[in-house]
């Protein structure tokens, strides 16, 4: 049971480190620009399909790589002066329709290029293998290397924002966006650095995963909706918060889908149990959510922000 738990709570680790990579460019432009973007989860799963195409026309991994990273930031780029630059001082609703008709949109032009059958992308030989966990359980490389990677980008991100003149800016503006504006910082040259910093990150994070799970239209979907609940459990606007948000979420998640089920077996009927299990363990997250914003109701790392 100990190695089921250990192998478990790595996978769960793996999630959120995804989750982070989501959360993180969201949690800004939520904080900062105090804007509604539904259609962040679809910029994962751009990062997905560039890198299932590159992979397809070069074969190499590392090189499809790092051709997401300014692919899908001149994605971002492009969607934030076409669209979203419209958007920012129009009322939340208006943000909310504008960018789940360019989910939409979107989604459809995935289909229109690429079909609506999953793609897959193989996994670099070098991290290929496996390596030993306690007893004769064995773990892939490959989610080692995610969680690692993740783990980079979470510091590389906190000495950018701790460290940086950058990071000033996006903490006073976090802050009170109105009195950085006042004090003669460029705010829409500000709003689109952090909007394509995270369209990057959430193009990395389904580049990364695309070998793990399947690349399909629907990648993305899930995965914003666990975003927004990792941005209010963290608190919103703080990266700090959005980080042991997204692992607090992942491990719950997955420990829940896991031992749910065989926790209930001790109290029911194993046909029982196990539907039981089904039912209730993707309500453990909300579940979380919930308790955490009775105890603290603006997140773990949040506070009241002034407009």
């Amino acid at each position: 049971m100990f190695n089921l738990f250990l192998l478990q709570l790595l996978n769960g680790a793996q999630f959120g480190i995804l989750l982070f990579l989501v959360a993180a460019g969201l949690t800004l432009v939520f904080g900062i620009m105090d804007f509604i973007n539904l259609a962040h989860g679809v910029l994962y799963m751009v990062g997905g399909y560039v890198m299932a195409m590159m992979m397809g026309m070069t074969g190499n991994f590392w090189l499809s790589l790092a051709m997401v990273l300014p692919m899908t930031l001149a994605v971002g780029l492009v969607l934030e002066l076409l669209v979203f630059r419209r958007l920012y001082d129009r009322s939340h609703l208006d943000q909310v329709l504008a960018t789940f008709g360019l989910v939409l949109v979107l989604s459809e032009l995935v289909r229109i290029l690429w079909g609506s059958a999953p793609l897959s992308v193989a996994m670099p030989e070098v991290l290929a293998g496996s390596v030993p966990l306690a007893g004769p359980m064995r773990y892939p490389v490959y989610r080692l290397a995610v969680i690692g990677t993740g783990l980079a980008v979470a510091l590389s991100l906190w000495f950018v924002i701790a460290r940086t003149r950058v990071g000033m800016l996006l903490r006073a503006g976090a802050a009170n966006r109105a009195m950085v504006s006042a004090l003669g910082a460029d705010i829409n040259r500000l709003f689109m650095l952090v909007f394509a910093a995270g369209a990057m990150l959430a193009g990395f994070a389904g580049a990364i995963v695309s070998p793990i799970l399947s690349v399909d239209p629907g990648m993305g979907d899930g995965i914003l909706i666990l975003t927004f609940v990792v941005i209010v459990i963290g608190g919103v606007g703080s990266v700090k918060g959005a980080f042991c948000a997204a692992l607090l979420v992942g491990i719950v998640d997955t420990l829940g889908r896991m031992f749910g089920p065989i926790i209930l077996r001790t109290m029911m009927d194993p046909a029982a149990a196990a539907q039981a299990g089904r039912t209730i363990a993707p309500m453990l997250v909300y579940i979380l959510m919930a308790a955490v914003l009775f105890w603290r109701p603006a997140g773990l790392f949040g506070r009241a922000v002034a407009r």
